[in-house]
């Protein structure tokens, strides 16, 4: 029997991976997909959960665990999703055969090393490696994905453990659609095309070390509905079109940063607010009015130069009472002076979280604050407030922390502070009050 030539050998890999024009054949395609998922399989090195017992050819490929193909013949694999399986080990240059793969997701597992080049999976949308133990230069690890003038699909980037800037060229993906970079080691400015991507819903980069700011001059962003920057070194004042240019915004988180002037009045107008963040900055002077912000659910403004000292000044909480969704609302540590007024008693029936510690707030606690009888938390600690506790403490029966010590308050703690039965944390000290302690205490 004549001994095959070399030659014929190697003519199965070069009709694969191209010589001229010649392509591969469906079926070659659908075993070159067969043995790159074995060969990724290989670099496993732990699968407590055995969530890869099934990755073998006793069952066909598109059948094992975490694997979807195409519909049709010769069903090519499109999809690999292995998140949260506890795996670990290296993950495989053989992935960069699948080139029909769109999704990609092994985020939350044990990954390490340096990643595989991926640039020939051209139909790529989603590439989700976040929570892993993968690093690398930011650059470097996109110089490993297809061309951007090639790469016209992705829509959703999450990368973990990444050193480095943002490279301007990231802005070039215009399909795309997260933008998630949280808890990395990034530094830099925020590069501004990344600003101009048409379609992007999600744009989060908190926990890293960027710099710079916001552009002065914000386009009009209307695809994106959550902004989560929190955890940098972001400063500068706000753009004063903020508001209007992203019409659709749902989440704004710019905690722990130095952001800095006035918080702008147009972020009265973003009416999709859910959620709002900007505790830990450097903003001052008034507060705008955001009673438009009929969705509103959290405002945290704690920790800034806030001021509120006379009527006019005091606008934005009577503009509060038309966010009826409001649950947790924070002004803590701030410049706010005078007199609390009585429409704190009009916010949200259904606020749980009222923060107003730290200030020089002075005056009695106003009666109508017992109208929040769904209130968990409050916080009135460290200011100059006077007087006795009146009967509203007793209709705050949801309470579970009470903190209004560091005050002036003075007189007998009220029997009806026996209501609150859900009460586990209660700081009255630095107080002048007299009398018995009530026994339910």
């Amino acid at each position: 029997m004549a001994v095959p030539s070399p030659l014929l050998l190697l003519l199965p890999l070069l009709l694969c991976y191209g010589v001229g024009n010649v392509r591969c054949s469906p079926v070659h395609g659908s075993n070159i997909d067969l043995h790159s998922l074995l060969d990724f399989r290989q670099g496993i090195t732990s699968d407590p959960n055995e969530v890869l017992k099934s990755w073998n050819t006793s069952v066909h490929h598109c059948r094992w665990r975490g694997v979807m193909c195409t519909p049709k013949r010769p069903w090519r694999v499109s999809g690999l999703n292995l998140t949260g399986r506890s795996l670990g080990g290296q993950i495989s240059s053989s992935l960069g055969n699948l080139t029909f793969l769109n999704h990609l997701d092994f985020s939350n597992n044990n990954f390490f090393g340096p990643l595989p080049v991926l640039n020939r999976l051209q139909q790529l949308q989603n590439l989700t490696l976040g929570s892993n133990r993968c690093k690398g230069q930011f650059l470097t690890h996109l110089q490993i994905l297809p061309a951007y003038h090639t790469w016209t699909s992705p829509q959703t980037f999450w990368w973990n453990n990444l050193t480095g800037t943002i490279p301007q060229t990231l802005g070039d993906i215009t399909s795309l659609k997260v933008l998630y970079l949280y808890e990395n080691q990034l530094n830099g400015s925020i590069p501004d095309k990344i600003w101009q991507l048409p379609n992007l819903v999600y744009l989060l980069l908190g926990q890293n070390s960027l710099s710079g700011g916001m552009p002065q001059a914000l386009r009009n962003q209307s695809s994106l509905t959550t902004l989560g920057l929190e955890l940098n070194m972001l400063g500068n004042t706000l753009p004063t079109n903020v508001g209007n240019a992203l019409p659709n915004l749902v989440v704004l988180n710019l905690g722990n940063n130095t952001f800095e002037g006035q918080i702008p009045a147009s972020l009265g107008n973003a009416s999709m607010l859910q959620e709002i963040d900007l505790s830990r900055n450097k903003f001052v002077g008034k507060i705008p009015p955001l009673g438009k912000l009929s969705n509103l659910s959290y405002l945290n403004l704690g920790e800034n130069r806030l001021e509120a000292s006379y009527n006019n000044s005091w606008e934005f909480l009577h503009s509060l009472r038309n966010c009826s969704y409001l649950q947790a609302f924070s002004l803590s540590q701030n410049l706010l002076e005078g007199h609390i007024p009585n429409s704190i008693g009009n916010l949200s029936s259904n606020l749980q979280y009222l923060i107003l510690s730290g200030n020089k707030l002075s005056g009695i606690v106003p009666p109508s604050i017992g109208n929040l009888q769904n209130l968990t938390w409050l916080g009135l600690d460290f200011n100059n407030l006077i007087g006795p506790i009146d009967e509203w403490i007793g209709k705050l029966t949801n309470l579970v922390r009470l903190n209004l010590r560091e005050n002036n308050l003075n007189g007998p703690i009220p029997p009806s502070i026996s209501n609150l039965t859900q009460l586990t944390k209660l700081f009255l000290g630095g107080n002048e009050f007299t009398g018995l302690i009530p026994p339910s205490l």
